[in-house]
């Protein structure tokens, strides 16, 4: 099984490994479009306001066009270790232990507008990059990413459940049908259900935490759903979709 995660918006800074190695990242066969765009970002971070326009950033944020700037020469850290937020806080990733521990890493995938797709042990640095990024001149993200990303995941899923928590945009990047795919929906007490936003996310690194250390090996939504239920999540299920129901 695999657990497809989104990447975060915030990163944590430094690392202790040595400079990016794109050739030494999981997943070679993504290795062209990564070199491309780490150059191009890099590229980009010479022209301060080209920058800020295409990743969406402020003056505030102008530190983030640093970290693109350096992103070859700067440390690296595994990815499951420099992602942080909501979703990455309740996974916790570094209170697993053992045997627990093992699995996570092994079970764990990013989702990445910069490098497509990482296992949770892949080095790499901190950077900014979102799937919704306009780089000046070049195609969307999702039309340089799927004729890559589309078939290695398909190809994956022929070996492997897949569980995609990615948001929206970043399943754009790499779309897979057959993938099983979570939902949050708040319910009122009168039964009434809205959709959860910001906080889908914790519901979310809950779910991951769950399926990334179980020592079941699910193969199907329904066994993905049971485990989840054993986590104390309350879930229902459709085909290959699963909503997670939480109070309002």
């Amino acid at each position: 099984m695999i657990v497809l995660l989104p990447p975060s918006e915030t990163k944590r800074a430094g690392g202790d490994g040595p400079p990016l190695r794109i050739e030494r990242l999981s997943f070679p066969e993504l290795g062209a479009v990564r070199t491309e765009l780490v150059d191009e970002v890099r590229a980009l971070a010479a022209d301060i306001p080209a920058a800020r326009r295409a990743l969406g950033l402020t003056a505030a944020q102008d530190g983030e066009i640093a970290r693109n700037a350096d992103v070859r020469a700067a440390p690296t850290v595994a990815a499951i270790d420099r992602y942080t937020g909501v979703l990455y806080d309740a996974l916790d990733i570094d209170s697993l232990r053992g045997a627990a521990a093992a699995r996570a890493r092994g079970r764990i995938a990013v989702g990445s507008a910069l490098f497509g797709l990482v296992r949770a042990d892949d080095p790499i640095p901190a950077y900014r990059l979102s799937a919704g990024s306009k780089l000046p001149g070049k195609p969307t993200l999702a039309a340089r990413w799927r004729p890559a990303l589309e078939p290695l995941l398909a190809e994956i899923a022929t070996e492997e459940l897949v569980v995609d928590l990615r948001s929206g945009s970043y399943a754009g990047l790499g779309r897979l049908p057959e993938a099983v795919r979570v939902n949050v929906l708040a319910e009122r007490e009168d039964g009434h259900r809205t959709v959860v936003s910001h906080f889908n996310k914790a519901h979310k690194g809950r779910l991951a935490r769950a399926l990334a250390t179980t020592r079941a090996e699910p193969d199907d939504a329904g066994k993905v759903a049971t485990v989840a239920r054993r986590a104390g999540m309350r879930v229902e299920r459709d085909g290959n979709e699963l909503t997670i129901i939480v109070a309002a």
